[in-house]
């Protein structure tokens, strides 16, 4: 199934957080999905007997029960019911933790910052997020809307992205959307002068990746528009989706592990980084 039943917001009063929970509402109309809203407060780490502050607890958390309470509001705008949860501690270790207690099928962040240096930079909640849980995330950019008439999916034909192409062909399925797919083959001038050969092949590769996703999509009956781009992998992506005026991106996480969860690089975390469309990360459930 391609709708969500179970959506888990995480709130963190950034305008990209307030796109997320206006997307979020607009499926649980969609859906009849059922939405808990997520704020996240540090835990105090100090001694409660040398600080001499009575209420420390509502010191503590005051911050994040406003934040709830405008959730809240906004829910109630936008004609939906929310339930709500405050929870201390790291962001995205509770983010991932509430959704497995839960029993969420989706998390809907939103995605902060538009500069360079923020684009680029790995350890964002929502990165990390993205690193650590196994759910399906929606990363929303700032005044991002959700529309599934024109799906873009990006593959490189590896199990991850597999799962990526089921969802994407069961959203197009239910919701009669419009589906691409682009394979990238990464090259650089250097890399065209010194190996053509190799090129040649590279090329290859990608178009075997989208007779995969012709196939699979042509024993569904949707049809499919096909794009074979070259340069850098994110580049070329968040151009296409440009081009074709792409409401949503699909893309696979590659279920990196330990350390490498924490550094900055992938093709996925980089199209999210530039992309002004929202995209769904889709994970792997049994690697």
């Amino acid at each position: 199934m391609a709708k969500y039943r179970k959506i888990l917001v995480a709130y963190d009063g950034s305008v990209s957080a307030k796109s997320a929970l206006s997307l979020a509402s607009q499926l649980a109309r969609e859906d009849k999905s059922w939405i808990k809203v997520l704020a996240v407060v540090p835990s105090y780490q100090g001694d409660l007997d040398l600080i001499g502050v009575s209420n420390i607890k509502e010191t503590i958390t005051g911050p994040g029960e406003k934040l709830l309470a405008e959730a809240r509001q906004l829910a109630g705008t936008e004609g939906v019911h929310i339930l709500t949860n405050l929870e201390q501690g790291e962001p995205y270790e509770q983010i991932v933790h509430v959704a497995d207690e839960e029993s969420c099928d989706l998390i809907v962040m939103g995605r902060r910052g538009k500069g360079h240096v923020e684009r680029e930079l790995m350890g964002s909640v929502t990165e990390r997020v993205i690193g650590h849980t196994r759910k399906d995330v929606l990363v929303v950019p700032e005044e991002g809307k959700i529309s599934w008439r024109n799906l873009l999916l990006a593959t490189d034909g590896s199990q991850y992205c597999d799962t990526a192409l089921e969802r994407a062909l069961e959203i197009a399925q239910e919701r009669g959307s419009r589906l691409s797919a682009v394979s990238v083959v990464y090259t650089n001038d250097e890399f065209y002068a010194l190996a053509p050969e190799t090129i040649k092949e590279l090329y290859q590769g990608a178009e075997k990746v989208l007779e995969k996703v012709q196939r699979w999509a042509g024993d569904l009956g949707i049809a499919t528009e096909l794009f074979v781009r070259d340069g850098e992998p994110h580049q070329a992506i968040t151009s296409l989706a440009g081009e074709i005026a792409a409401d949503l991106i699909i893309m696979g996480s590659h279920g990196r592990k330990g350390l490498t969860r924490l550094l900055m690089g992938s093709v996925t975390e980089r199209v999210i980084g530039y992309t002004t469309c929202p995209v769904l990360v889709c994970h792997l459930q049994n690697p």
